[in-house]
């Protein structure tokens, strides 16, 4: 019963911070809103409802998984020995890395990106995009987690945190909103902005192929794949080859990893 509140909670804490950036994004939009707009609404908000069906029973056995190895004292961070504040903060760091690890990895290896361009075939970027990912990427997040909760021994408490915080950072990342560049420029420093995750949405593999960063910044630019937040606010989203309104339905892109057009860039080659 427990598990049930708790993942309900998640789900509707996600889904209310959803409609308010929604209508954040209404009064100060960094782009206004066309046809794309309104034309990726449906298939997104079918691809987020997906993924809050499969999320519901993977984050249910993970979270059973956690209080079993919690149960056994297994897991690097326990075998350290740290005060749990410490064992916390590293906890957090290293699922945040593990979701760095994953998604370079997507953007490498031709048949994980063909799961993920699904997520980057969207037009425009707005907070509707957020959740828009296949089934088949849900199962390779989850699997990723379940690694890395494994190996670490990361407790329930900071898997909650970085749970919620890296949904929520998620969906701000993604919104259509106009952020002043000084803070856009100072809060990149340290954390993942949205200026920074739109230079991610580039049509241009070169700007793709960068900020793989979900909550914090540093995993970039300590391993050289940071590029500078500028060009954010103007880049052109999505991926060519796929603004066919056929591929943008939720019947076309539940089928798109399994389309053989070859869009440009290095992960992309035999793709």
């Amino acid at each position: 019963m427990n598990l049930l509140v708790t993942n309900l909670s998640a789900i509707a804490v996600i889904v209310g911070v959803m409609g308010a950036i929604a209508v954040v994004e209404t009064v100060i939009p960094l782009h206004a809103r066309g046809r794309w707009h309104r034309a990726h609404l449906a298939p997104n908000l079918a691809l987020t409802l997906l993924t809050f069906v499969s999320s519901f029973f993977l984050n249910a056995a993970l979270i059973l998984l956690l209080l079993w190895l919690e149960a056994r004292g297994f897991g690097l961070l326990r075998w350290l020995e740290l005060g749990p504040i410490a064992a916390g903060v590293l906890g957090v760091l290293a699922l945040d890395f593990s979701w760095y690890a994953l998604h370079r990895t997507m953007h490498r290896v031709p048949v994980l990106w063909r799961l993920h361009r699904v997520h980057h075939s969207d037009p425009v970027v707005d907070v509707t995009t957020t959740i828009r990912q296949h089934p088949g990427e849900s199962l390779l997040r989850y699997a990723t987690l379940t690694l890395f909760v494994t190996v670490f021994g990361v407790g329930p408490v900071p898997f909650a945190i970085y749970r919620v915080w890296s949904a929520l950072n998620g969906l701000v990342e993604h919104g259509n909103v106009r952020v002043p560049r000084w803070l856009d420029r100072t809060i990149a420093l340290v954390a993942v902005t949205p200026d920074m995750h739109k230079v991610h949405h580039s049509r241009d593999a070169r700007e793709t192929d960068s900020n793989y960063g979900n909550i914090f910044s540093f995993h970039d630019r300590a391993l050289g794949t940071f590029t500078a937040t500028e060009r954010g606010p103007t880049v052109a989203c999505g991926l060519d080859g796929f603004d066919d309104p056929a591929d943008q339905t939720t019947a076309g892109l539940l089928k798109l990893p399994f389309r053989d057009r070859v869009p440009s860039g290095p992960a992309r080659a035999s793709s």
